[in-house]
């Protein structure tokens, strides 16, 4: 296992769209371990494959407190088959550090996914576990938090992240 580069916004990388996963084979295995070690250390209760560089349909999410056993759950090709209610819930994403917003979002969710042999799944969610699956899904199609608040709030996230990093960032 390994600890992998989280990327950043303004990095374009994030805004790629992801691919269907089509091999569950070892390599596959060893990239969700090292999500899961990279969520872990970083820390997060969430993190999507492009977030690391890796433009595949897949994110790790583990929403245990600290006192409690670990409870990660990997979704492999998610979908979802259906959306209720409407929540506001403050977020955070591992490519924007130190930036929280609140954000609107389905209440309860249902997903459909694989595991990492490939074995489908359903699995339903409320609370922050339907929060994290909607975040996390979102970074499969390229959308960003920025891109669910406001425009004054869109402009001073742009400007604070651009602002962290410097003359290095990926426009």
């Amino acid at each position: 296992m390994a600890i992998r580069t989280i990327l950043r916004y303004p990095d374009k990388r994030l805004r790629v769209k992801a691919e269907t996963v089509t091999k569950f084979d070892d390599a596959l295995k060893t990239l969700v371990d090292d999500m899961a070690e990279t969520m872990y250390a970083a820390p997060g209760v969430g993190l999507a494959a492009p977030q690391i560089g890796v433009p595949l349909r897949l994110f790790v999410i583990d929403i245990a407190g600290e006192d409690e056993p670990s409870e990660l759950k990997v979704f492999i090709n998610p979908e979802f088959v259906s959306k209720e209610g409407e929540l506001a819930w403050e977020e955070g994403c591992l490519s924007f550090p130190g930036i929280h917003e609140e954000i609107e979002r389905a209440e309860r969710v249902v997903v459909k996914a694989q595991d990492v042999n490939g074995k489908p799944f359903t699995l339903e969610a409320t609370e922050l576990l339907s929060i994290a699956v909607q975040h996390e899904f979102d970074h499969l199609d390229g959308t960003l938090m920025i891109d669910r608040v406001s425009l004054l709030k869109k402009r001073f996230i742009d400007r604070e992240m651009r602002r962290a990093q410097g003359s290095h960032a990926r426009a």
